[in-house]
């Protein structure tokens, strides 16, 4: 099993980022240590996952390596997030990464692509998460379900993953549904799996695998299916603009969200500067977590039209959050971060790829 988050923390004390696995898990992705350093300097590294160099990596450290590459390829979707955290780092803040989010559909029929929050939750369990909290989003016809890492829960990114429900819909939506989603292939071949398996059983894996399996899981947060024609999504966007952001986006890394003292003074001043943040700040029903997010970048792709000729469409894609987590005193007399979450608040930031961000024609964001 991987070592005491106590047992973590006391080698760190002596283990220089350079001179940790983290760092050599990262540097094998990047193939760059500038890139590698960079990240180092933008995000607050928990000091659980440094750990000295050696022939083995826990699970937390596979973990958090997951989690800052998907920070960092968030940042190159999403154009107001990298202007964001180039303003922090010039400051000489590190960004508190609070949790991640990707959206799925649970069709409930049996397939060879894992079906709704699977497709993830085989990657989280054996990378030591944990199911800490079902939320229901009845109003957009989906639940999320958000998974907590049980070596350093205040400390390693959460996973927010919501999965669409395509029964409450009509019938013509649920037949678009599957006709998008039959084309999708699964990301992890059977040995990766089995990587996966291992990294279950024993909490670690040799440095090399590893190395092999880092980008396999990075490559999960895509979509896995081929892009719908224009008349699909249409029909999908007229019920879900939920369902028309996972037909062109799939699962790709939804948001990033940053951990700030106080979210409404930290959107104020974005808002002064004119970047595109919500108009209001959600709160939780208990008053202790508070979020709000900048609107989703667009994305520009070629649909085809019932005719069969390429249209030029621009879409909602990711977007970056920002969250304040109050503290509390729990029922044993301690004080503990609030890491939950809210629907309402969910879906609330569910409508910076919703309605008025919908697709226009015509090109002007990222092209995929």
């Amino acid at each position: 099993m991987p070592p005491s988050n106590k047992e973590a923390n006391k080698a760190s004390m002596t283990t220089p980022a350079r001179d940790s696995n983290l760092h050599l898990l990262l540097t094998s992705a990047y193939q760059n240590d500038n890139a590698v350093q960079r990240l180092f300097d933008l995000l607050e590294v928990p000091a659980s996952t440094l750990r000295p160099a050696s022939i083995s990596v826990t699970r937390l450290e596979l973990a958090q390596a997951l989690n800052m590459l998907l920070f960092d390829k968030l940042l190159q979707e999403v154009p107001a997030g990298r202007d964001y955290v180039a303003d922090a780092a010039a400051a000489g803040t590190k960004i508190c990464f609070d949790h991640g989010a990707v959206r799925t559909v649970l069709r409930g029929k049996a397939g060879s692509f894992p079906d709704g929050e699977a497709l993830f939750t085989r990657m989280f369990l054996p990378l030591g998460y944990q199911l800490a909290g079902l939320y229901p989003l009845p109003r957009i016809n989906m639940t999320g379900h958000v998974y907590s890492h049980i070596d350093d829960p205040e400390n390693i990114a959460q996973f927010f993953v919501s999965e669409l429900h395509p029964e409450k819909f009509s019938a013509e939506f649920q037949s678009t549904v599957d006709a998008v989603l039959a084309s999708s292939r699964d990301p992890l071949s059977a040995d990766l799996l089995a990587l996966l398996g291992k990294l279950a059983d024993d909490g670690a894996l040799p440095i090399t695998s590893a190395q092999r399996l880092l980008p396999a899981m990075l490559g999960c947060f895509a979509r896995h299916h081929d892009l719908p024609t224009l008349p699909q999504y249409e029909a999908l966007r007229a019920e879900s603009a939920e369902m028309a952001w996972i037909s062109t986006e799939g699962s790709v890394f939804n948001h990033a969200t940053d951990r700030v003292a106080n979210v409404v003074a930290t959107a104020e001043l974005q808002r002064q500067l004119g970047r595109p943040i919500k108009d209001e700040v959600e709160v939780s029903r208990n008053g202790r977590v508070r979020q709000t997010a900048f609107r989703a970048g667009k994305v520009s792709y070629q649909l085809k039209d019932a005719a069969g000729a390429p249209v030029d469409i621009s879409v909602p894609g990711s977007f970056y959050e920002f969250i304040s987590r109050d503290t509390y005193i729990d029922d044993a007399g301690v004080s503990k971060l609030d890491l939950t979450f809210d629907s309402g608040n969910a879906q609330g930031i569910f409508k910076m790829t919703g309605a008025a961000e919908n697709a226009t024609t015509g090109t002007g964001g990222n092209v995929r």
